[in-house]
């Protein structure tokens, strides 16, 4: 059996976890370094990306994580984990991952009460995609590398590079498994 991580510093980790463990892989908290060598892929949940980044530090977690990644652990951040996994952002300064070569644009449809539900359709899927944006980031520059999966209004919200995912949304807020499926099928 398959064992997906969760980074479990701060965030939609639970509801990662439930879904995994629904889709019928072991679901870990990923809380130190040495828990990376007992994963097979791993989930960045949504939660506040300054805050993971900080967490992810404090708890030495930041270079192991690149250093993993880098190694090829598949891995799928959403909303926040986005954010983490980009290799630059347009505002602030964060630590980031730097593995995935796009910039995102942090809360980039607005605030709290500017999030919204919408049906996308993603490349791959037969029907589409009930997507939940919280203060979502959308990807404003994507490296050569980058496979855009899914767009609002000319704006990425679903990428895949390599053995990486990302997306804006929250899909482990809407019991969907498709896209965590697309993770667990790349080990």
């Amino acid at each position: 059996m398959s064992r997906v991580g969760v980074l479990a510093l701060q965030g939609d980790v639970r509801e990662h976890m439930r879904l995994l463990e629904q889709l019928g892989v072991d679901a870990l908290a990923v809380k130190k370094p040495g828990a990376l060598d007992q994963i097979d892929a791993l989930v960045i949940p949504g939660g506040e990306s300054t805050t993971i980044g900080k967490m992810s530090v404090r708890f030495g977690l930041l270079d192991p994580l690149r250093s993993a990644i880098r190694d090829g652990l598949p891995t799928y951040g959403t909303c926040a984990g986005m954010i983490f996994l980009a290799g630059a952002v347009t505002d602030g300064d964060q630590p980031l991952i730097g593995a995935l070569d796009v910039v995102v644009r942090r809360n980039a449809f607005g605030r709290q009460n500017e999030s919204f539900e919408a049906p996308l359709e993603i490349s791959g899927f037969e029907t589409p995609f009930h997507a939940v944006f919280i203060r979502a980031p959308w990807i404003e520059k994507v490296g050569g590398e980058v496979e855009v999966l899914s767009s609002i209004d000319d704006h990425p919200v679903f990428v895949r590079q390599g053995h990486l995912m990302a997306t804006s949304f929250h899909p482990e807020l809407t019991g969907d498994g498709r896209i965590h499926q697309m993770l667990i099928d790349s080990i």
